[in-house]
This record gives structure tokens, sequence and C-alpha cells, in this order.
């Protein structure tokens, strides 16, 4: 089922008694989410995401707009009407019920004309726990179960409703590195297998790009820009979209365009066209960076640590804005480590100017 979000604005007070005006929390968000797909929601703490998807659930009354499941409006529509399950951060699951009790609430406890026969639920619920592989678990209480396996049950829960749309809040913040890869790669199944259209929260931008359709990048409110994740990385809009997708963070360093050329420092280090001479932020993605033994762009050396299959050479700029910089080279690549400095071309496609006041972003004619 798709979901069409049009001009939806939510407004809170200002607790602070100093501050004047609401707090704006969403702000005139416009959007259609597609049938079926997944959708991260993707931004700092605080940028509204969370709210957004409460705004979807029912559980906030919106400021002003309108949300459409389908061609159902359902603005005014409480929670339990909506045909929503919800995963949460803390998983919300109650402790003295077993896994196969936990699974089975919303359907004992449902308040619609349409409730089903014992016989239904249990199968309901088998189904459901057999999606996130949690059948032999079904007699355990949460307390015997481990994280991952307690966010499991949590996605059977919400998925025993047969839910139109499954919205997840932070669901892995709460798992270690090892599990949070591990689940994030099973939301992804059990959400192509159901096919239902989920919406996914999160502010680890590497969670949101390895499973999302697509990406909605927002800032105190205001959508920043929406498209497929790679499409994002490789295409930002603005310093913030850049500065916040990728690991390691791109690398930024005051610009001037001259004469048809990007100058960091005194080095002229790459042709750009159709841009006004102007002073620039420029962005180099870690992996923009092409050892050179004469590249224009000189770095003071701290040191290289080793990846893997990649190597990742830390060096330092006057220039840049970021206290070091990481650039990505195949571990191939031979460094002189007992060198002090390393040189660099730049990869065009890698490297984006951004304008010195507004952080927009400037492309070249």
């Amino acid at each position: 089922m798709k979901i069409q979000l049009q001009n939806l604005t939510k407004k809170f007070p200002n607790r602070n008694k100093k501050a004047q005006g609401d707090v704006i929390a969403v702000d005139h968000f416009t959007y259609e989410i597609p049938d079926g797909k997944l959708i991260g929601l993707l931004g700092p703490s605080g940028c509204g995401k969370s709210t957004t998807l409460n705004l979807i659930c029912g559980l906030e009354k919106p400021t002003e707009g309108q949300i459409f499941f389908g061609d159902r409006d359902v603005t005014k529509l409480p929670p339990e009407h909506r045909g929503v399950g919800m995963v949460f951060q803390n998983y919300a699951l109650y402790p003295h019920l077993s896994v196969k009790q936990n699974i089975l609430f919303p359907l004992e406890n449902f308040k619609g004309e349409q409730k089903l026969s014992k016989s239904e639920m249990l199968e309901r619920a088998s189904q459901a726990a057999g999606l996130v592989q949690i059948e032999d678990l079904m007699d355990r209480k949460p307390s015997e179960l481990s994280g991952g396996q307690q966010q499991r049950v949590a996605i059977a829960r919400a998925l025993v409703k047969m839910p139109h749309v499954l919205l997840l809040d932070e669901p892995l913040s709460n798992l270690d590195a090892r599990l949070r890869l591990q689940t994030r790669e099973e939301i992804r199944k059990i959400q192509r297998a159901t096919q239902i259209t989920t919406v996914f929260v999160t502010h680890d931008q590497e969670e949101a790009m390895s499973i999302s359709d697509e990406i909605v990048v927002m800032k105190q409110g205001v959508v920043q820009q929406i498209g497929k994740p790679q499409e994002v990385y490789d295409d930002p809009v603005n310093l913030f979209v850049a500065k916040f997708l990728g690991t390691p963070p791109i690398n930024i360093f005051h610009g001037k365009v001259q004469n048809g050329r990007l100058t960091i420092g005194k080095a002229a280090v790459l042709p750009v066209s159709g841009i006004p001479d102007q002073e620039v932020w420029a962005g180099v993605r870690p992996e923009g960076f092409l050892l050179q033994e004469d590249g224009p762009l000189s770095c003071s050396l701290n040191g290289v640590e080793v990846m893997g299959r990649d190597i990742s050479i830390v060096s330092t700029h006057p220039d840049c804005e970021n206290t070091l910089i990481r650039a990505i080279a195949g571990s191939e690549n031979g460094v002189n480590t007992a060198s002090e400095t390393v040189r660099f071309a730049l990869k065009p496609g890698k490297v984006f100017l951004f304008d010195k006041n507004n952080g927009e972003r400037i492309r070249e004619a």
C-alpha cells in the first residue's frame, strides 16, 4: 500500500520561555512512499524522523497536512484503525508473557468487528514466528532471550496483524555490531517476502543505505533529499547531505574556483567548467583521492591504517576542515610511511563544490 504525505507539519509548544514561537518538528513534508518498498528516514537526533513515524501511525496528530494510505485519508483515524504494525526501539515486550503470548496479544485484544477464532490466531502466530525464525522459542519468556531474539519477537508481533504498513523506530540501536548487521539483513529479507510497505527510522546512515529502496534525509524537520541510497551518496544536493552520508565521512576543504580550476591552498587541483570565480567548500569522498607522486594536492602524512582489502591513508592539510583527511586506496597501493608528505590527484566524480554561504551544491555548466 502506498503512503502519501501531503504538506505534513507538526508543531509543538516551545518549552523554552525565552524563545518565541512553536518548535517545528516536521515542516511541510510531502512525499509518496511507493507500495511495497522499504524507506529509510535518516537524520541526526532531533531532525523529526521519529515524529514523522508517529504521525504516520497516528500516535501524533498533524498540525497541518494530510496522510493517505492508498486513496484512504487516515489523517484523523486512531492508530488501531490504520492497519499499522509498529516496532519500537525498546521492543516493549510483556515480560510475564511467553513469546507465543506476546505475539498473540494484538490479536486477542483486537477491538474491530472481525475477531479471529483461537485456531486462526494460533495459525497467524505460527506464520509470523516462522517468518522471523523463532518457532523453537515460543514457550520462552523475554528474559530468556538474547537482544536479537527479542527483536524478532517484536517484529513477529507487528506482523501477526497482517498490517498494511510496518513502521520500525530505531529497531537495532540496542544490539551489538554483529547482531545489528545480521538483524538488518533479516528485516530486509522479511520485508521482501511480505511486500509490506515499510518505513525504517534510524540515525545510522550505513544501516539505512544498506537495506532501503529509498532514503529520506532530514534536518531540523525539513526534508533535504530523497532518492535511492547510492544516488544520494553520489549526487548530494547540499553540504549537509554530503557530510551526513559516507563512512569514513567526506573531507571538506576551503577552496576557490579561479579561471576554470578548483584551487586548494596554492595548488590548482581540478578543472571545472562554467562556474564563476568564487570561494567554495570542496568536498572530496575518501575514495576520491588518487595516490600520485607528482599529484597537485600535497598533505602531511600521519600514517596508514590497514583495513583488509583497502588501506586508509591518514593525513592533514591546512585548508581541510576535517581534523584528519582519510583517503581510501587499494591495499596494493604502496605508501612510503617514512615520508612526511603524501601527494594526491583528485577524481572528478568524487569531488563536489558547495556554496560557501548557504551550503547548496554548485554544479558545473
